[in-house]
C-alpha cells in the first residue's frame, strides 16, 4: 500500500468524525436544551485554550520515537471522552469533557500533516491526494449524517464522532514508521521546549500564523451557527449537508487537480486569495441570501478555506525546522482553529442569539484583519523565497 493511500485512509477517519461533528454539534447541543451562548462557551472553550494544549502536546508527541504512536494514544482518548458525552452532564459537564475530547483530537490532523510534508518531500506526490480522500470521508458523512438527523435524533451525533475516533486508532498502525529524530531516538524534554521557544521569537513566523488565524477562524460562525442559521431560514438539515457538502466538494477539487496551478501562485498569494474571498462570503452570508445564491457562495470555500489552509502549510514548514517541526504545525493549528477561533465562536454565540445571520459581518471584519497581515508579509523574503 503507497504512501498516499495510508495517509488518505488516516485522513478520512478523522473526516468521517468531523463531518458530522462540524456542522451538528451545535444542534446537538441545543437538543440538549443549551442556549446559542452557551454553545458557543462550550464550543469556544478547547480553542481558545489550544495555543497552551496544542503545543503542550506537540512537545509530549515528540517525545516518542515514531511520529505514528502518539496519534494510536490520542485516537482511543478522545473516543473514551466523546462517549461520556452522551452522560447527561449539564452544561458544565459538558463543558469539561468537550475541552479534554477536542483538546485530545485536534492533535491528530496537525501531528499527520508533519508526516505527510516529510513524505511529499522525500516522495514527490501532491500532498492534496492524501487530504482529498479526508474531504471525500467529510463529504459522505456531512450528507449522511444530515440525511440520518432529519429522520432520526441528533443524539447519534456524539456516537458518530466516538466511532470515528476509534477508526482513527485503528487506521493510525497504517501510517509510515517515521521516526521523530533522524538518530532514532526520542529528544529530551528540554531540547523539545527550546525548539517551541524559537518559533515564538521569530517575527514572520508569528505574523503568518496569525494572518491565518484570522482568516480561518472567520469560519466560527459558519461552523457553529450555519446550520441553525438556515434552519431559522426554512432549510432542512439536509439542505445544510447538501450546502456543506458542496463546500468540501470545491476543497477537493483544489486539492486534486490544482497542483500546478498552486505552485505557481505560491503560499503568500494563496493567503491573500483566501483572504479577499472570506470578506466577499461572510458579507454575503450576512445579509440571508435566497438558495440559489447560497451555492456560489459555497463555492468560496476553495479559497476560504482549502487554499488558506494549504498556504499555511507551506508557509509553517518554510519558517520552521525538522527540530520544531511538530510544534510550528501545531501552533499554526492552534491559532487557526484554536484561540482566535474561540474568541470568535463566543462572540459568534452572541451574536446569533442577538441578530442571527448578520453575525457574519464580524467574521468578515475578522477575514479583512488577516488579509491586512498577509499584505504586511510580501515584505518578507524568506517567506517570498
Amino acid at each position: 500500500m503507497g504512501t498516499p493511500l495510508r495517509l488518505g485512509l488516516f485522513y478520512s477517519a478523522l473526516y468521517i468524525g468531523t463531518g458530522v461533528g462540524l456542522p451538528y454539534i451545535g444542534v446537538w447541543m441545543a437538543h440538549r436544551g443549551l442556549s446559542g451562548a452557551q454553545i458557543g462557551l462550550i464550543l469556544a472553550a478547547p480553542m481558545i485554550a489550544r495555543a497552551v494544549t496544542g503545543p503542550l502536546i506537540a512537545v509530549w508527541a515528540d517525545g516518542f520515537r515514531l511520529r505514528r504512536t502518539p496519534l494510536v494514544w490520542l485516537s482511543l482518548g478522545s473516543a473514551a471522552l466523546y462517549v461520556l458525552m452522551g452522560a447527561p452532564a449539564g452544561f458544565w459537564g459538558w463543558l469539561a469533557i468537550w475541552f479534554a475530547a477536542v483538546s485530545v483530537f485536534s492533535a491528530l490532523t496537525p501531528l499527520t500533516d508533519v508526516i505527510a510534508m516529510a513524505r511529499v518531500r522525500l516522495e514527490g506526490f501532491n500532498y492534496g491526494w492524501p487530504r482529498g480522500l479526508g474531504s471525500v470521508a467529510f463529504i459522505a458523512a456531512n450528507i449522511a449524517g444530515g440525511w440520518l438527523i432529519a429522520r432520526t435524533t441528533p443524539e447519534l451525533v456524539v456516537g458518530w464522532i466516538a466511532a470515528a475516533a476509534l477508526l482513527a486508532a485503528a487506521a493510525a498502525f497504517l501510517l509510515p514508521p517515521d521516526p521523530v529524530r533522524a538518530e532514532g531516538e526520542a529528544a529530551a524534554w528540554r531540547e523539545r521546549l527550546a525548539g517551541l521557544g524559537a518559533l515564538f521569537g521569530d517575527r514572520d513566523f508569528v505574523l503568518a500564523t496569525v494572518s491565518v488565524g484570522l482568516i480561518q477562524s472567520a469560519h466560527a460562525f459558519y461552523y457553529g451557527f450555519s446550520a441553525l442559521a438556515w434552519k431559522q431560514q426554512g432549510l432542512a438539515e439536509n439542505l445544510t449537508g447538501l450546502l456543506w457538502g458542496l463546500a468540501v466538494a470545491v476543497e477537493v477539487a483544489f486539492l486534486w487537480f490544482l497542483e500546478p496551478w498552486r505552485r505557481r501562485m505560491g503560499p503568500l498569494r494563496l493567503l491573500l486569495l483566501g483572504g479577499a474571498a472570506a470578506v466577499v462570503r461572510w458579507t454575503a452570508l450576512a445579509f440571508s441570501p435566497p438558495l440559489w445564491l447560497l451555492f456560489p457562495l459555497q463555492a468560496l470555500h476553495t479559497l476560504t478555506f482549502a487554499a488558506t489552509f494549504v498556504a499555511s502549510l507551506q508557509l509553517v514548514e518554510r519558517l520552521s525546522t525538522p527540530a520544531n517541526a511538530s510544534s510550528a504545525q501545531m501552533i499554526n493549528s492552534a491559532l487557526s482553529g484554536g484561540m482566535i477561533a474561540g474568541v470568535a465562536t463566543i462572540a459568534s454565540g452572541w451574536l446569533f442569539d442577538g441578530v442571527g445571520a448578520l453575525g457574519y459581518l464580524a467574521m468578515a471584519a475578522m477575514a479583512g484583519a488577516g488579509l491586512a497581515g498577509a499584505a504586511v508579509l510580501t515584505r518578507s523574503a524568506r517567506v517570498r523565497g
